[in-house]
């Protein structure tokens, strides 16, 4: 697997690392200021989309994510969770998809988040893609693993699937590290009884092609097989509700 989404140079990355953060913590109040007020707030992609039909309740998805899913770097519009919105509005019954992915987000903070998101949406579905942004940052994943789970739990135990989209870093991180990481995601997902993609940038990581300028975000033309990757491991949770 080709390092190239992870090699900009130590102060290009930590350059970028803050500005994600400062838009994170930016997002993040809008976020919350949303989920009390009660409305939508500006600038949160594709949140609430909604492929409902008159007449016919829709169930909630949810994905709560980081830059790769809140359309970093994209035209609003063209990520895979609104590609992922629009394929889910042909079916039946019929689907929401409530985009809460911020960029720059850790398990941290998707540990914090994920009650209120429950509460307010009730969704039957969860797709959980955190982790990057931990590995990026070199916090400890024991930490990492416990915010996962944490995550997970509180998805099952309020009545909705959890699907979790591991994460993978190269080599050039130590074999140690990057095996720890990825056991992480089957360890998490087999105790919480989530269901698991192993590695969300299957055949996009080691293409550069794929990649915004900063070699760390895949670019719009990656973002079809994106959702082709996370689509075999969601269609099961999907049809239940048939």
């Amino acid at each position: 697997m080709s390092t190239s989404w992870f090699r900009p140079a130590l102060p290009a990355l930590s350059g970028l690392l803050a500005a994600n953060a400062s838009a994170g913590e930016s997002a993040r109040r809008a976020l919350l200021r949303w989920l009390v007020g009660g409305t939508a707030a500006a600038g949160l992609p594709a949140l609430g989309r909604a492929a409902s039909r008159p007449g016919v309740a829709a169930r909630t998805l949810l994905v709560l994510g980081d830059s790769l899913s809140a359309e970093y770097g994209l035209r609003r519009g063209a990520g895979w969770v609104e590609l992922l919105a629009q394929r889910l509005a042909a079916r039946r019954p019929p689907w929401q998809v409530v985009n809460a992915s911020i960029s720059g987000e850790t398990t941290a903070g998707g540990d914090s988040r994920i009650a209120p998101l429950l509460e307010r949406h009730r969704p039957a579905i969860v797709v959980i893609e955190l982790g990057g942004n931990d590995a990026l940052r070199g916090l400890d994943l024991s930490a990492t693993e416990a915010n996962l789970a944490n995550i997970a739990r509180a998805t099952r135990v309020s009545g909705a699937r959890a699907l979790l989209l591991g994460m993978q870093v190269p080599p050039n991180y130590g074999r140690p590290y990057a095996d720890a990481f990825a056991a992480l995601f089957r360890r998490v997902a087999e105790r919480e009884k989530a269901s698991l993609l192993a590695f969300f940038l299957d055949g996009v990581a080691d293409r550069p092609e794929l990649f915004q300028p900063d070699r760390i975000h895949p670019n719009e033309k990656a973002q079809p097989r994106l959702l082709d990757n996370v689509w075999p491991a969601l269609r099961p949770l999907l049809d239940q509700d048939r």
